[in-house]
């Protein structure tokens, strides 16, 4: 993993880069929320477009309307929260479809529950308004049945996506299956980002089954408690994977554990604004 620091582009030479437009959590003011820009070859992938989603793609040089590739990793607003705008620019400034990588349950859940209060009424065409789909078109990943917990597969381009059901919430779900809809993802089969978590004690080796992954990006807050994963709990992962792993989705007072995920043996905290580069 290479860092560099620049503004991000659409395409590149090939290799995968990883660029978080914020690392925050969802009521971070300085980190901007924690939505990714996979960039590989010629195609791209925007995961998650939460409120502040908009102006940072500005800060790198972008706008939304750039983006012709979405994954929603659940329907919190710091992952959600702008694809309202991100439908309309696109339907009535752009005047194009954008494609989501989604279920067809999540999907009539992310309409459903999320966007058609405000999507929906823009128009009416023979007695009905807008439809999802008139706003963008759909590509279903492929179920994977064998996998260790409920996982899907899809590619984009040279990109290879299996993403993951994890235990977000509420908090008082006990497993991936009692929860609501969250997942995270495995890119390339060697880049694991945790999506929004709770601690799970199966995580590592139900996500990594054939033990593959070779980077982390962890979801972490400070205390111990709640729908994310505390460093206390994380601190109990293998020497080995603590030290390829960076921390995301943080509070604004991170700098005052920069020492104390150090002494963990963390590699530290992911940069936003900043590609992560992957190799070979």
């Amino acid at each position: 993993m290479k860092p560099i620091h620049r503004e991000i582009q659409l395409t590149n030479d090939g290799h995968l880069w990883v660029y978080f437009l914020g690392c925050g959590s969802a009521f971070s003011k300085q980190q901007y929320q924690t939505n990714i820009l996979l960039v590989k070859g010629d195609e791209h992938l925007l995961v998650d477009c939460g409120t502040t989603c908009s102006r940072a793609l500005k800060d790198a040089g972008l706008s939304i309307l750039d983006i012709e590739n979405v994954l929603i990793t659940h329907s919190h607003a710091d992952h959600v929260g702008g694809m309202e705008e991100f439908l309309l620019m696109n339907r009535y400034v752009a005047r194009k479809k954008p494609r989501i990588f989604v279920t067809e349950e999540y999907g009539e859940i992310l309409w459903e529950r999320s966007l058609r209060g405000g999507a929906e009424m823009n128009e009416m065409h023979g007695g009905r308004g807008l439809r999802f789909g008139d706003y963008a078109d759909f590509v279903r990943p492929t179920p994977l049945p064998d996998y260790p917990r409920d996982a899907q597969e899809f590619r984009l381009g040279d990109l290879a996506i299996r993403t993951f059901r994890t235990r977000h919430y509420p908090e008082q779900a006990t497993s991936w299956r009692e929860a609501m809809y969250s997942v995270g993802l495995v890119i390339d089969d060697r880049v694991l980002i945790s999506g929004d978590t709770q601690y799970d004690a199966d995580f590592l080796t139900e996500v990594d089954p054939h033990g593959h992954v070779r980077h982390y990006f962890q979801d972490v807050q400070f205390f111990t408690g709640g729908i994310h994963a505390s460093l206390e709990e994380i601190s109990a992962y293998p020497g080995r994977i603590k030290k390829k792993t960076l921390l995301v989705h943080y509070s604004d007072n991170f700098a005052d554990y920069r020492k104390a995920v150090r002494s963990a043996g963390f590699a530290g905290f992911a940069s936003a604004g900043q590609i992560y580069e992957f190799t070979g």
